[in-house]
């Protein structure tokens, strides 16, 4: 019987307890090779691009020779401003790498000795991240497009004449969203958060490629897209998967976003639903990478990831 990826040692390249063995000095080490790759780690102003630096060792800073600017490793990038060691940031991405179905904010801030507000911004900072290796990303080969339901859920009255048929529209709750997926076999996923699955249509438009070919179930609005792309169809009720037609990776990528929604996060506001949904597709993408590979993946993506507007200084605008 073949043993599944997940359980090999070819999985497991990175361990925890490396990292806090290692110390601060190894960890920042990383971030500087991850940051500076073109320069083997060594210091490139951000400014003007010299690759010529004074350490400033007591800080961890750098000053340009050529035009006297101070920065760090993370300035300008998502962990700029950041207030944890290098370790406990490495080892938070060490354990949101391990987490397959995803990790809620507060199983990281009790594995990480933090407060539940620096988990939570953390944990969406990384997953703003991850997003950015799709923000471009044209697919062109076999796709399959799809859309599920989340949040938003009705509780049923507690006395049964008051209860109301939650299937209605207008019984449904307003924050109900539905998930779009755009799903290349043996490539990447996209995702969309809308109100309505019909709305994936221009989704599909703006993010595939014209000689892509499409597979899709037989919801009615999918139809425009024959016009453009060649449409399979696929009859849920008759077959899962029918003569090469099926949705059947679209539906494994959802799959594992219930999974993380109701088994980890339990609630997901609709608000951030589409960084829940990137960072799934980030996961069902590089399942078969070992969690060092995923790591120094989040790292780059990080260092290479502007200041967020969203995140930085999130709870202190919350405040307010």
């Amino acid at each position: 019987m073949t043993q599944h990826f997940l359980l090999s040692a070819a999985s497991k390249t990175l361990k925890l307890k490396d990292i806090y063995q290692g110390g601060e000095d190894a960890a920042y080490a990383k971030f500087c090779t991850l940051r500076w790759p073109e320069n083997d780690g060594e210091a490139v102003c951000p400014r003007c691009g010299c690759c010529d630096a004074y350490s400033i060792k007591s800080r961890r800073k750098f000053e340009c020779k050529a035009c006297k600017h101070h920065f760090s490793v993370t300035s300008g990038t998502i962990f700029a401003s950041r207030k944890l060691s290098f370790m406990d940031i490495l080892a938070a991405i060490c354990i949101l790498a391990n987490a397959a179905k995803g990790l809620s904010s507060v199983q990281l801030s009790r594995d990480l000795g933090v407060q539940y507000r620096t988990a939570f911004v953390l944990a969406h900072k990384v997953r703003e991240a991850t997003a950015t290796e799709t923000k471009e990303t044209i697919l062109d080969d076999e796709c399959e497009i799809d859309g599920a339901y989340f949040g938003g859920a009705v509780r049923p009255h507690n006395i049964e004449a008051k209860r109301v048929d939650r299937r209605l529209k207008e019984n449904r709750s307003p924050k109900r969203r539905v998930v779009i997926a755009l799903r290349e076999r043996n490539g990447r996923t996209l995702t969309k958060v809308a109100r309505r699955e019909a709305e994936g249509v221009e989704f599909a438009m703006e993010r595939l490629d014209r000689t892509a070919r499409l597979n899709a179930d037989e919801a009615a609005h999918w139809d425009e897209l024959e016009a453009i792309f060649p449409l399979k169809r696929i009859n849920h009720s008759e077959a899962y998967s029918l003569n090469g037609a099926c949705t059947n990776q679209a539906e494994s990528y959802f799959s594992r976003l219930r999974r993380m929604v109701g088994g980890q996060h339990h609630h997901v506001s609709a608000q951030y639903l589409h960084q829940y949904a990137a960072h799934a597709a980030w996961l069902a993408d590089h399942c078969r990478e070992s969690n060092g590979a995923l790591a120094n993946r989040i790292v780059r993506n990080a260092m290479t990831a502007p200041v967020s507007r969203q995140w930085k200084g999130y709870w202190q605008r919350h405040a307010a």
